[in-house]
């Protein structure tokens, strides 16, 4: 079944007076049920897709989650680019991801993570989407999961995987040489250590040790929900048919390609971004922090031979981040992209050229407002495309080498995880929107035209009940424009009135798009009974540089002024109850949320999910020994104390579900629980739900259904669902 029919019964309503496009609910000519949140987690999710040479197939990971058995399980699937059948391409019980085509197009590469190889290690959760923080997801536990993660190959024509690494330390981010025989990837290893029988022997004594303790002399200590120890992230290479077992001796070991450098890859979360192969197979390209302190982050480009060597610095001029380096298929050029604002994570990123050999880059999105991500070549080599968050959407941009505005092929659906191939091109992407799953489609490069090419999702969304949903847009503080996204309940009718629940996204520097959000979903919230609406405060990114930068000295005072004029828009609309209105957010969103704790605000109860209660606090995170931008608390206090929403304590009054995971290190937990003590010393009804096993995302089925229904119970406590008189 097509989901365009069968979903996108959110098909354009027309414009509302003062408002964006508006997407209508499915029919309700049939009975359906209501968008729960057991029905998300049985919806299947789809990785980034990757295409063939000749731009006629597609593979991609598609993970299926078992509530009763808590674990996911991911294998990759095979497509044709028009409309045809999918076939199921591995089926072992684990989680297959990451796919590449060999360049001959005979082949695919992927990682495998597979219980059956490697004893009884777990299954890690596997969960793509991102938005809520602004940030990549961390596998639970990436560092446990890059150990049992192995590169295999399958043929494209049938026939079963085989494992071509088997290397102690595991195996990720496969990409194939020019020649379709050798395959690079990344591993994180001891330096010090030379062969590969030492460092399964390193791995086998920690494993085995009773001696727990950890030690540093740098920084940084964690990355997200793991602390990190002396290894480094380097590049190897491995022939497919030479064989990868690097440590019984028997075969050829995978091949160093940085490890002599001296310029290992990023130590946090390396992925297939951090490096790319040139055309000829020669050199190789990637990103490395040039800094020695632990504590002022420059990523530069180097490039080394791909048999190793010396690495040269390529934007060594540069003191900000340089980072994402992109060969061109002709082999002439290097995209990548630049931030030129030092200590600033959400700066602008700009699309940079560099000629090989050339003297310095030139930067093709000078003038344009803003940030580049998600970048793929044309064929020809004179175009490059890009995922670019825009106004509330991920739409897709062109950039002509030659200069020029960027030209946006996409408007309405979000469209990410680009891939192209062919002539034409043939492009594919997955699109999706706040009322439909990431669909695979194919994108007419001319017109932006989509057609869905998979349909794993159709027969379980035809069966249920959305409810539709509008951009519009309020003004803020300072008079500034406001995009905000509202998910009307499916029985939403304008004549009755309706309590407002209003998210607060994380990030803060990334916005709320047109998007399924499977953590915080607003179709769950809405099948409730409220009117749910997610906005785009001071900070966001897409709005311009200007509006994403405004809150960086000052984070609290412009989103909650934002905060306030959106909450009395929905208050002043004739279906809402403005008696009946409710906050929450996660990370930054829990932030603003304990920001509101302490200021006049309107509303009834407040939710903070992995909260900033103790800014102070916040020097244990696991960037905290990093440099800031405008300067340390210990000298501007008075910034801090402006700031710190535990120092308006004496005005807490408000009833607060708080929520926080034992592994969260972004945010660690003793922010929720000095919330929760706070208020319960002042005598506010309160809640504290603590996850021991959860990071700063709920990431495991039974604790996410457990995580809704304990806020639709504390929603409902404070605020009455469904419509009133």
């Amino acid at each position: 079944m097509n989901p365009s029919k069968t979903l996108l019964a959110v098909v354009l309503a027309g414009l509302c007076a003062g408002s964006g496009l508006a997407a209508a609910a499915p029919s309700r000519s049939a009975a359906r049920e209501n968008f729960s949140a057991q029905a998300m987690w049985d919806l299947k999710r789809l990785g980034d897709p990757a295409i063939s040479p000749d731009g006629k197939w597609v593979v991609l990971a598609v993970t299926q989650y078992s509530v009763e058995k808590n674990e996911p399980r991911t294998n990759l699937w095979l497509l044709p680019t028009k409309p045809g059948k999918a076939r199921q391409l591995t089926t072992a019980n684990g989680g297959d991801s990451s796919p590449r085509w060999s360049p001959d197009g005979k082949w695919i590469a992927f990682v495998g993570r597979r219980p059956s190889e490697h004893g009884d290690a777990a299954v890690r959760d596997y969960d793509p989407d991102s938005r809520e923080s602004g940030q990549p997801v961390p596998k639970e536990s990436s560092r446990e999961a890059s150990r049992e993660s192995q590169i295999y190959v399958i043929p494209f024509d049938g026939g079963e995987a085989r494992r071509i690494t088997d290397v102690p330390t595991g195996a990720s981010a496969p990409k194939w040489f020019p020649d379709s025989r050798r395959i690079a990837f990344i591993s994180q290893v001891w330096p010090e250590l030379k062969d590969w029988s030492a460092i399964a022997k390193r791995v086998q004594e920690r494993s085995a040790a009773k001696m727990t303790a950890k030690v540093w002399e740098r920084a940084p200590v964690a990355y997200w929900d793991h602390y990190l120890d002396d290894r480094q992230t380097h590049l190897y290479w491995v022939d497919m048919d030479a064989g990868g077992n690097a440590v019984n001796g028997e075969k050829a070991g995978p091949h160093p390609i940085t490890a002599a450098t001296g310029h290992p890859l990023d130590v946090a979360e390396p992925d297939e971004n951090s490096y790319d192969i040139s055309p000829d197979g020669a050199e190789i390209a990637y990103a490395s922090d040039s800094d020695a302190t632990g504590v002022d982050p420059n990523f530069d480009i180097y490039v080394v031979p791909a048999d190793g060597g010396t690495a040269r610095n390529l934007t060594a001029d540069n003191p900000a981040n340089d980072y994402a380096p992109l060969y061109s298929p002709d082999g002439k050029q290097i995209a990548f992209l630049r931030q030129r604002i030092k200590d600033f994570y959400a700066d602008k990123a700009r699309l940079m050229l560099l000629g090989r050999g050339a003297e310095g880059p030139r930067d093709l999105t000078e003038g344009w407002d803003r940030s580049v991500q998600g970048l793929v070549w044309s064929p020809e080599s004179n175009a490059l495309f890009g995922s670019i968050e825009d106004a509330g959407t991920s739409r897709i941009y062109r950039f002509d080498v030659t200069g020029g505005q960027p030209h946006p092929l996409t408007r309405e659906s979000s469209f990410t995880g680009l891939a192209l191939a062919g002539s034409g091109p043939t492009i594919v992407a997955l699109r999706q929107s706040f009322a439909e799953p990431p669909t695979l489609v194919s994108v007419i490069a001319r017109t932006g035209a989509a057609t869905p090419l998979s349909d794993f999702n159709d027969a379980a969304l035809a069966k249920l009940a959305m409810g539709r949903f509008e951009s519009v847009v309020i003004k803020g503080a300072n008079g500034d424009d406001i995009q905000s996204w509202v998910v009307y309940p499916p029985n939403f009718t304008p004549d009755r009135k309706w309590p407002l629940y209003l998210l607060i996204h994380g990030g803060p520097h990334n916005a709320m798009t047109n998007g399924v959000q499977w953590r915080w979903n607003a179709q769950v919230f809405a099948s409730w009974g409220y009117v749910t609406a997610w906005y785009n405060f001071h900070g966001s990114s897409g709005f311009g540089q200007e509006f994403t930068d405004s809150i960086s000295r000052e984070p609290a005072d412009l989103p909650y002024q934002d905060t306030l004029k959106v909450a009395q828009w929905f208050q002043a609309q004739p279906w809402i109850d403005s008696e009946r209105l409710a906050a929450g957010g996660g990370s930054f969103g829990g932030y603003l949320a304990t920001v509101l704790l302490g200021r006049p605000h309107p509303f009834k109860t407040l939710i903070a999910h992995a909260a900033v209660f103790d800014s102070y606090a916040q020097t244990a995170t696991d960037d905290g020994a990093v440099k800031h931008r405008f300067g340390e608390f210990w000298a501007d206090p008075a910034r801090m104390q402006r700031n710190s929403p535990n120092l308006a304590a004496a005005n807490f009054n408000t009833p607060t579900l708080i929520i926080h995971g034992q592994q969260d290190l972004r945010v660690p937990v003793n922010n929720g629980i000095e919330l929760f003590n706070v208020l319960q010393n002042r005598g506010v009804p309160s809640k504290l739900v603590y996850f021991p096993d959860e990071n700063h995302w709920i990431l495991k089925p039974q604790n996410s259904l457990f995580w809704y229904e304990t806020v639709r119970q504390w929603l409902e406590r404070y605020v009455k669902p469904g419509p009133g008189a």
